[in-house]
């Protein structure tokens, strides 16, 4: 049921369960509209806007100086929940919610989250990384900031296209097209912008964009790299949680053994079902076996 008031609505759409993409998506609109507001009480009192704005863009952006990041090591995540404009965090939240909606049909809620949080933290270090070893960047070092979501968004993006790559998106004036193209495209398209003034953006979408790829390959194999931020976010949770009094118990060694050859069991048919979308694309599945992907998806 909704409130009655906007505050209402809004704790309705943002605790609803399995709602990972919904949750990112709100709080980088939240912040993208903090940012801009916050100064608005200062400049009406006769402080300049621009120099309020810098003054809180600088506590959260990502700088390339390892010096400055000691100082301010929150702005490794910070950094992939701030925008530069409208525009900038329109396409990456557009782009987010299509390719993020493929991710949480299949894999679940918790993948996309694990693939923006780790494509942002790979776009953030590689950057930082880059920017200290090159030579070409020695003289802009101490004065260059990251800022955006896009390392992370090209994670969820390359992470779809190589779990699905034969699932097509339908394209305005293109029409349906199958979004391994559009990733590969996305991809060559930050290499030849390279040297056009925002390298340090194209090697954060570079890192971003090979967590994607990895973080599924590695998935295939039955290795879940984002088993610790599903424990990161578990423990945050568990601090604002009352925890109920539980009688423990424990089950036979029989017990325990059966439930791991079932687990084993099912994860072996998932895997496979798989590498048949990945040879075959979706379509080629049987009935079972797209009721089987979706029960497996619900449990993660």
């Amino acid at each position: 049921m909704y409130g009655n008031s906007i505050l209402d609505d809004f704790k309705h759409a943002f605790n609803r369960p399995n709602n990972g993409l919904i949750r990112i998506i709100l709080i980088n609109i939240i912040v993208f509209v903090a940012v801009r507001l916050i100064p608005v009480p200062f400049w009406l009192t006769g402080f300049n806007y621009e120099a309020i704005r810098h003054a809180i863009d600088s506590w959260l952006v990502l700088p390339s100086s390892l010096q400055e990041f000691v100082i301010k090591p929150w702005t490794l995540v910070t950094y992939f929940f701030m925008h530069a404009g409208f525009f900038h965090i329109l396409f990456n939240m557009l782009f987010l919610y299509w390719f993020g909606r493929i991710i949480n049909e299949f894999l679940g809620n918790e993948k996309v989250v694990n693939l923006y949080v780790l494509g942002g933290l790979a776009g953030g270090l590689f950057y930082m990384l880059i920017y200290n070893i090159l030579p070409i960047f020695s003289e802009a070092v101490n004065f260059s900031y990251m800022i955006g979501a896009s390392a992370g968004v090209y994670a969820v993006v390359v992470g779809a296209a190589t779990f699905m790559p034969d699932y097509a998106i339908s394209l305005i004036l293109i029409g349906p097209v199958r979004i391994k193209y559009i990733a590969l495209f996305f991809v060559v398209l930050s290499i030849i912008q390279m040297p056009q003034g925002n390298a340090g953006g194209e090697l954060a979408h570079l890192a971003g964009a090979a967590i994607g790829f990895i973080f599924i390959k590695q998935l295939r194999k039955g290795n879940d790299m984002g088993k610790p931020i599903n424990q990161f976010f578990r423990f945050v949770k568990s601090l604002f949680k009352k925890q109920p009094k539980v009688k423990v118990t424990y089950s036979s060694s029989n017990r325990r053994t059966a439930n791991r050859r079932m687990y084993k069991s099912n994860q072996e048919e998932i895997d496979a079902i798989l590498d048949k979308i990945s040879e075959s694309g979706y379509d080629s599945l049987t009935k079972e076996e797209k009721q089987k992907l979706f029960d497996a998806s619900r449990s993660n």
